[in-house]
């Protein structure tokens, strides 16, 4: 059973309060209250989890570059578009 009275019931509330938990978007404060949060509900520190997890693939993710054909490729379909006139 969680303790998600202060969070909206676990809703979609919640999500929302872990995302600016995790974006560093709240005050002193709240970030108390989602941190005491998180130590008491084991579903949104599963979500919470969820998210760091899916935070840190995407991050790892953009710092791939793409193949040079790949962006020879793409650089030569933009010159080859002419303007379209007005």
């Amino acid at each position: 059973m969680s303790d998600c009275q202060g969070l909206g019931d676990c809703d979609d509330t919640r999500m929302q309060r872990i995302y600016e938990y995790l974006d560093g978007a709240l005050t002193r404060e709240d970030l108390t209250e989602i941190k005491q949060h998180l130590d008491t509900c084991e579903e949104c520190a599963e979500q919470y989890d969820l998210e760091c997890l899916i935070r840190t693939m995407v991050k790892r993710s953009c710092t791939e570059s793409a193949p040079e054909n790949l962006k020879n490729s793409i650089l030569d379909r933009i010159h080859s578009i002419k303007p379209v006139e007005a």
